[in-house]
């Protein structure tokens, strides 16, 4: 199993400056390398304190690409929904230069109401424009002098600059959140996937889709499936969770305040049962999370159990990517659980 940081910002200028926030951000990307901590990945979302600190994953990124020599840089993910595709590929293949080639693509479809409704984008064109989306970065990146018609997009004769440093282009993940197809079209489509931890038997479940789809669409191997955990790890449990306690309460905190809008009747095709789902947010006690393995709270040998008895749930899993400074959580803080999950946890489960 493979480890890396995962920067999903729940903060508000309120909380924190931005300026402090990415800085802390960075110092933690500097410590991967000596921590082998395998990949940096940063999320993309819009407008509210849950992810509008990062509404362009690839700008922290190229910074982050000078803090650390070896990690992998993954967009986690961009939003094709909201982006054109001719400027996500010449971004993508700017960043790959400027990592050296250590660019991995993250796409995913959105989920938010309100970024919807201030992009003017209708709810029940997510699917397609993702689809028409991801299709058009990826000839764009592999392909010169491309032309394509689409219902949202088209060009003609187009090469984008700069070519990929990675040939044919750089690898491709999907996030998925909780819907069937989504993890099944991922395996069809051979790319590899990124996906929230549900409960054991329901991951369980949604990763043999994907892989049994992969396998049916004659692609080589079984892919690779990565997994966000909040992570602290502390000397003791209990420093662990008083730590962590109210950061990841005010991480969960600011997702159901930006997706109050399903609770509340909005709904889509493409999203099926969302309101129920998100209504079920507010069920989910920190007790719970922890005790089911969606969160990795606690002493080193408490991480190491939750972390065997997860993955021996679902199946196996390839990557762990992890928020280390959630919410609020104070940056020492942060580099000392990530120093600690270095030196006491990696190399105990890193063979799982």
């Amino acid at each position: 199993m493979e480890f890396g940081i995962n920067f999903s910002p729940t903060v508000a200028p309120t909380d924190k400056p931005a300026a402090r926030y990415w800085s802390e951000s960075l110092h933690l990307v500097g410590l991967c390398d000596a921590l082998g901590f395998g990949h940096v990945r940063c999320v993309e979302h819009h407008f509210s304190r849950y992810g509008g600190y990062s509404p362009n994953p690839t700008v922290f990124l190229a910074a982050a690409a000078q803090r650390t020599k070896r990690a992998r840089l993954m967009t986690g993910a961009l939003l094709p929904v909201f982006n054109h595709p001719l400027k996500m590929a010449g971004e993508i293949g700017m960043l790959d230069a400027i990592c050296g080639g250590r660019l991995e693509v993250g796409f995913a479809r959105a989920f938010l109401p309100h970024e919807f409704e201030a992009y003017g984008v209708p709810l029940d064109e997510s699917r397609a424009r993702f689809v028409e989306g991801v299709e058009q970065v990826r000839r764009l990146l592999e392909d010169e002098d491309v032309t394509m018609e689409g219902r949202f997009h088209s060009f003609g004769n187009v090469t984008s600059l700069p070519r990929p440093t990675q040939r044919p282009r750089p690898p491709i993940w999907i996030a998925a959140f909780a819907t069937p197809r989504s993890f099944e079209d991922a395996g069809r489509l051979g790319y590899d996937i990124m996906a929230i931890p549900r409960s054991g038997r329901q991951m369980a479940e949604l990763i043999g889709l994907y892989r049994e789809s992969r396998g049916s669409a004659g692609h080589a191997g079984k892919g690779r499936v990565m997994l966000s955990f909040l992570m602290h790890c502390a000397p003791t449990t209990e420093e662990a969770i008083e730590a962590a306690r109210p950061n990841a309460e005010g991480h969960v905190a600011a997702m159901i305040e930006c997706t109050t809008a399903w609770v509340e009747g909005a709904s889509s095709a493409d999203y099926p049962d969302y309101g129920r789902m998100f209504a079920g947010l507010k069920d989910q006690s920190f007790d719970d999370q922890r005790a089911r393995g969606a969160i990795w709270v606690g002493s080193p040998d408490d991480i190491c159990d939750t972390v065997s008895d997860y993955a021996k749930s679902v199946g196996g899993f390839e990557a762990a990517s992890m928020p280390v400074n959630f919410n609020l959580l104070a940056v020492e803080q942060a580099e000392r659980s990530m120093r600690l999950f270095s030196e006491k946890v990696m190399p105990r489960i890193a063979s799982l």
